[in-house]
């Protein structure tokens, strides 16, 4: 059996008109297909609410339907099940939509304004050097787009015309159909939902009121972008038809690779060679850093191949400005390829040596795996 439209607004069959349009109210703007794009099961639970609160809100629906137990349901939609948008009360008369919420979903008044359609966004890229994309640059963008008409600026219309109001919607850009307790409205297929007519086309552009054209825009790139940061340029995308609102435009930044350093985050790491001698004694070598200059690090005595020596602040700046991330020195054991008569001959007595005093620096594996 369906839920009664009580249980439907979950509220006693005695509730006052003030409770059920409470409960109406919050539950619509749960299931509202504008707060759930693509959900079949909340478009339809929105239209159950709609229709239970069509009848209860209804001094007279609500005496029949509590003397009778009226179930008759309204049509289910638009062809397809998609949602087009509802007016309540167009067909049994008394309530707006627009009333209840204000205009939230954009609705207001359940008549739905004449579209006007928004440009698209556009995305470029840019080659940066890696010095620049530390620094920052300013770089010179070409992007071909639709732009406004030079001949009509935007309107569609030849000069000396303008569009003017559709015969059919009357300037709504939506017609509607009734379906029982909803009324259902979809673009109006004269104007295409714009709400005017052009019965004058713009001779250049044939009343799109666009035109193909290549735009060069100047784009600060900021300080520590890195491969594949996205920055956005307001406005600067494709021109809407008939002089809707721009697009905006995404520059996607392309980093060349240093051969030095590699970035991790905001860090950067630098491979840093250093002796063996250096390494078991310890010692002060010198680095390159990102921003050109130099910087001395202490490599600890007993350091092994692979330890991460950090230098506070002197990595990437952040794109945020909240300072720069660390340089990370990654220590790397040098071995010589061809060793000097004197070199093997001290490496020979120095082996001598590490064994007498260390033993086997393996023999812990064996022990380990006999464990």
């Amino acid at each position: 059996m369906p839920a009664s439209y009580y249980e439907t607004l979950g509220v006693a069959k005695g509730a006052s008109a003030d409770e059920i349009k409470k409960a109406y109210r919050k539950l619509a703007r749960r299931y509202h297909p504008d707060a759930n794009p693509g959900d079949t099961a909340a478009e339809e639970r929105f239209k159950e609410i709609g229709e239970a609160y069509d009848v209860l809100s209804d001094p007279e629906k609500r005496k029949q339907y509590d003397t009778f137990g009226q179930t008759v349901r309204p049509g289910q939609g638009a062809p397809g099940g998609g949602y087009q948008g509802f007016d309540f009360g167009t067909a049994g008369g008394g309530f707006d939509f627009g009333d209840l919420f204000g205009g939230l979903f954009g609705r207001g008044g359940g008549r739905a304004a004449a579209a006007t359609p928004r440009g698209a966004d556009l995305e470029v890229e840019v080659g940066l050097s890696f010095a620049d994309s530390l620094t920052g640059a300013t770089v010179r963008v070409p992007v071909d787009k639709a732009s406004p008409c030079p001949t009509c600026h935007g309107s569609g219309a030849a000069p000396g015309t303008a569009p003017s109001i559709c015969p059919v919607c009357k300037g709504r850009g939506v017609t509607s159909e009734s379906q029982g307790f909803f009324s259902l409205s979809q673009p109006c297929a004269r104007c295409g939902g714009a709400g005017t007519v052009i019965e004058h086309p713009c001779p250049t552009c044939h009343a799109t009121g666009r035109v193909r054209s290549t735009k060069t825009y100047q784009v600060r790139v900021p300080a520590g972008v890195k491969d594949g940061t996205r920055i956005k340029v307001k406005g600067k995308g494709e021109a809407a038809p008939r002089g809707g609102e721009s697009g905006d435009l995404y520059v996607v930044t392309r980093v060349a690779e240093s051969p030095l350093f590699k970035r991790r985050g905001s860090d950067m790491v630098i491979d840093v060679p250093v002796t063996f001698t250096e390494a078991a004694m310890g010692s002060n070598v010198e680095l390159p850093t990102p921003d050109g200059t130099t910087v001395r690090v202490k490599v600890p005595a007993g350091t092994t191949d692979g330890k991460l020596l950090r230098v506070k602040g002197r990595g990437a700046p952040t794109l945020n400005g909240a300072g720069s991330g660390d340089l990370l020195a990654r220590v790397r054991i040098a071995v010589p390829n061809k060793l000097s008569k004197q070199e093997r001959e001290a490496l020979e007595k120095l082996q001598e040596i590490q064994s007498a005093n260390h033993g086997d620096p393996r023999q812990r594996l064996f022990e380990e795996r006999s464990a």
